[in-house]
């Protein structure tokens, strides 16, 4: 290493060192400020801390009540350290230490800083010592013109403090960290306070003591500083003060139903109930408000309980140390009320009356429209042109229909506390005379009206709605008679137009759609199940890395056609068995209706649709005669993947129509004839090892969900 390299590597060491130094100095000087001088810095409260007290008086009342004011001095002593750049007040006395700067101009030209020495004293050149100890800062710019006056005149002078002297006091007594601390010059009893940690959890907050030259110059009570802002005993510390915080006073704890719940310190003159409630904030709200519950030390021996009144003499009181006092929650009877809930319009609590009735209650039927409805029928109103068409005229019945025959009342049995249930008839007791419905009501009744879902009604009493669409002579939304039927209510609604195809009609329930999607998610959740079983079996089972990708390929390509299905939707369709032998209207069963039935009639179709692995996909004109082979034909046949053994038709009534239920496997289903709107389907044909029985057969499963041709053409994407 060269001579350069080497002063360098000197340098740089030399200033790597410096810092080091200059850290540790900085750092020193901050701890020396936060901590107090002696080594006795630890041994504080900490917050997770607790008293003997504290625990007694948890065991009371269920919960660990705070020590007011102490958690004000929790990671406090950064609050109030930094005091240097705070004003100085004018009754600053100045002292040995003390910065002071001075600029004069005219017949002097000073700018000095100069720092005050032990005798209490400056030097300014031209003019010599000036004794400035003991001086107000507020007198210091006449006290020191008049000295420098002496020598010069006509001149000007401008005198300011710069860095303040420290001075050192002393914590002592009941304080988390005792000892001796160097603070800044002007500090409080308050700032040193927080600067020491505060008193311990056995120290008095209402009596801290500033002791100076053998006397006590301040008392501090922190109650009134916290409570009311006060610091007028918040004095500024000279050198050699002693913060002296005496043992903590009598204690009571007060909880419930205050506004502040904890543990205080009482002070003599006013530790009675009514100062305890003063300092806790008072009582809350819901506070009972006639007496409290006060667990006492009789004698330290042993504990009692007693009841102080919350009036003027309850209040007057005494306290002692160690008491307890709950405040309890007012109850939660209401003295002259009844309650309406269910399906209503506004439920809540009401007052009562003597000789108050149901109706007196429920005056008229708007009192029974739930909020629901009128927001139901307002968000209908405003929807949005973009969204679902059907939404802006859908009519359905009102899931909040009044049940009439069953209303009940709820009644509390003060002499044995039993409840008994009076059930009256709705519908009657707010017409006009029924005084065996119109039930007297008493105080705490509560009366709750059900709808038709709280408490299933027989079928003849439910409201039900049906959509008749398509070729009818008047399609609408139709209320049904109890035990009308699907015919009766087509004939009802004037019956079918001349073009109306009854043969390609849907009929949809949504009972059946609930349990059609149901079983068609069960039977997709077993061919999963299936598919994984069959990849596992086939991976073991394979003899080169080639059959085991092409196992997994195969698997990819199944698991996509169930992703499919998964979107196929089932629609609820019935399969109607129309007879051929009557009159269009006489063709519909007597099919017994259900609320949300909707039946779709459409008008005569012309064509057969011919889908699948087929050459030519198309849809073909029907011609009467024509059958399974011919569309074929047209559709230019099989292709070479298709499974010719599992076509099957699905004919415009939602019927399926196989090869295997045929009751032949070859020939039979050729020469069926097709009617109009129906689909002949030709399935894919499938490894017989890898795909589960349910997948393969296409037929029973599109009979058993009645997914229809929108179904197929999703599963063939």
């Amino acid at each position: 290493m060269n001579k350069s390299s080497v002063e360098v590597a000197a340098t740089i060491r030399s200033l790597l060192l410096s810092c080091a130094f200059t850290f540790i100095f900085l750092f020193s000087q901050a701890f020396a400020q936060a901590a107090p001088d002696g080594a006795n810095a630890g041994g504080g409260a900490q917050p997770d801390e607790q008293s003997e007290f504290q625990s007694f008086v948890a065991s009371s009342v269920g919960k660990l009540l705070p020590l007011y004011g102490h958690n004000l001095f929790v990671n406090a002593p950064n609050t109030f350290s930094p005091l240097d750049n705070i004003p100085v007040t004018p009754d600053y006395l100045i002292g040995p230490g003390d910065e002071l700067v001075i600029r004069g101009w005219g017949q002097v030209d000073f700018d000095l800083s100069l720092t005050v020495d032990r005798n209490g004293a400056i030097y300014l050149p031209k003019v010599g010592n000036v004794n400035v100890a003991g001086i107000r800062y507020e007198a210091l710019h006449g006290y020191l013109k008049n000295a420098i006056g002496r020598i010069f005149h006509n001149f000007e002078l401008n005198v300011s403090l710069g860095k303040l002297r420290s001075i050192q006091v002393f914590v002592v007594g009941q304080a988390k960290r005792p000892g001796a601390y160097t603070v800044s010059s002007l500090s409080t009893l308050v700032n040193t306070l927080f600067a020491s940690g505060g008193p311990s959890l056995r120290g008095s907050l209402r009596n801290i003591q500033v002791k100076r030259n053998g006397g006590v110059v301040s008392e501090l009570d922190m109650y009134d500083f916290l409570l009311k802002g006060d610091k007028t005993k918040d004095i500024s510390l000279l050198p050699g003060d002693v913060i002296y915080i005496p043992p903590v006073g009598p204690l009571s704890a007060i909880s419930g139903s205050i506004n502040n719940p904890a543990i205080y310190e009482l002070k003599k003159g006013a530790n009675t109930l009514a100062g305890l409630i003063d300092l806790a904030g008072g009582l809350t709200t819901t506070a009972g408000g006639d007496k409290v519950r006060v667990e006492r030390i009789e004698n330290r021996k042993m504990r009692k309980v007693e009841e102080f009144s919350l009036d003027q003499a309850g209040q007057r009181r005494l306290l002692k140390d160690g008491d307890v006092v709950q405040v309890e929650v007012i109850s939660g009877q209401f003295g002259n009320a009844v309650t309406l809930r269910g399906n209503v319009a506004n439920p809540g609590r009401y007052p009562w009356r003597d000789g108050m009735r149901v109706k007196d209650l429920i005056p008229d039927i708007d009192a029974l429209i739930v909020p629901e409805y009128w927001a139901t029928q307002n968000r209908s109103s405003r929807m949005n042109i973009n969204s679902e068409k059907r939404l802006h005229t859908e009519i359905k019945r009102n899931e909040n229909e009044i049940n009439w025959d069953y209303a009940l009342i709820e009644r509390l049995n003060k002499d044995d506390l039993n409840t008994s249930l009076i059930h009256f008839n709705l519908g009657k007791a707010l017409a006009v005379g029924d005084e065996e419905n119109n039930l007297s009501l008493q105080q705490g009744d509560v009366i709750t009206i059900f709808s038709k879902e709280d408490i299933q009604v027989p079928a003849a009493k439910r409201s039900v709605y049906v959509t008749l669409e398509g070729e009818f002579n008047q399609a609408g939304v139709y209320k049904v008679k109890p035990g009308e039927t699907l015919r009766q209510l087509v004939e009802r609604a004037g019956g079918l137009t001349s073009n109306a195809y009854l043969f390609a009609s849907e009929f949809n329930r949504e009972s059946v759609r609930v349990s059609q999607q149901r079983k068609l998610e069960e039977m997709v959740d077993r061919m999963a199940e299936d598919i994984e079983r069959n990849l596992a079996a086939k991976s073991q089972a394979a003899l080169s890395k080639e059959d085991v990708d092409a196992a997994k390929a195969q698997a990819v390509g199944q698991r996509a056609l169930l992703e499919r299905m998964r979107r196929a939707k089932a629609t609820g369709r019935v399969v109607l068995a129309k007879s051929k032998d009557k009159m269009k209207s006489q063709a519909i069963p007597d099919l017994v209706l259900e609320d949300g039935d909707r039946f779709v009639v459409p008008q005569h179709a012309s064509t057969v649709s011919v889908m699948g692995m087929v050459y030519n996909e198309n849809a073909f004109m029907h011609e009467t005669g024509k059958r399974v082979s011919d569309y074929l034909d047209l559709a230019g046949g099989p292709t070479r993947d298709a499974d010719e053994s599992r076509i099957y038709i699905l004919r415009a009534d939602g019927s399926v129509l196989s090869k295997q239920s045929t009751g032949s496997l070859f020939g039979s289903l050729n020469g069926q004839a097709l009617m109009p709107g129906d689909a002949l389907v030709v399935p894919e044909l499938l490894d017989k090892l890898s795909l589960t029985r349910e997948l393969k057969d296409w037929a029973q499963i599109f009979y058993q969900f009645a997914l229809g041709v929108g179904a197929i053409n999703l599963l063939r994407m």
